[in-house]
């Protein structure tokens, strides 16, 4: 019996999804295909009709919203609208939001893979650098037609994922949240765009959801 219309590409999807959530969590060396597969519901025979490698699964995992639109949907309540006149506002609002900074599979791989990437190969530097300058491509395009310069762009790129990268880091969320916080503030006056809207002080444990701010 035939699959139906679009079975193989969902297949992918769910293939990706799985390996995307294992890899933010565990790292690359410490996922299996067999896990990968597992939790894709699949069996570890499929994995080839899909991808000859488990590296050259990971390049397609090194992907975000900039990339991959269906991403925003990783982070319940934050929503970013590739097309929107202020898109700049909102990857940096979205970027360094509370949902972002307490997500661990969910999480953007350029901030929760850094490491392995560096270690990695030259096809998984690649996708990283292609998700890179996709998010700088997309801050250039500023807000509501005007575009903000390149060097803005990058620093902005910078604030978002570093300073996402150093607050996941950190044991004391408070202190993180107020490192999102400061990171934000800044890279949205480099882009000019006025929003007074700051993440709220941190008042519960780490992983108590949140309405979004």
């Amino acid at each position: 019996m035939p699959y139906p219309p679009g079975h193989r590409e969902e297949t992918r999807r769910r293939i990706v999804r799985s390996a995307r959530n294992l890899f933010n969590r565990l790292g690359f060396d410490n996922v299996s295909i067999n896990q990968i597969m597992a939790g894709a519901d699949l069996t570890r025979g499929a994995f080839y009709n899909y991808f000859d490698s488990k590296s050259d699964l990971y390049a397609e995992v090194l992907g975000c919203f900039f990339t991959d639109p269906g991403w925003n949907n990783s982070w319940e309540g934050v929503h970013v609208d590739l097309a929107a006149s202020d898109v700049g506002r909102q990857i940096v609002r979205a970027y360094l939001s509370r949902q972002h900074l307490e997500s661990k599979g969910g999480a953007c791989p350029m901030v929760a893979l850094p490491s392995d990437v560096a270690r990695s190969g030259a096809s998984a530097k690649r996708a990283f650098e292609n998700v890179f300058k996709a998010m700088v491509s997309t801050l250039e395009g500023g807000s509501n037609g005007n575009r903000i310069p390149r060097t803005k762009a990058q620093a902005i790129a910078a604030l978002c994922v570093g300073g996402m990268v150093v607050a996941r880091a950190m044991n004391d969320r408070r202190f993180a949240n107020e490192l999102c916080n400061a990171s934000m503030t800044v890279a949205i006056r480099l882009g000019g765009w006025n929003d007074r809207t700051k993440l709220k002080p941190e008042k519960a444990q780490r992983h108590r959801r949140e309405q979004p701010y």
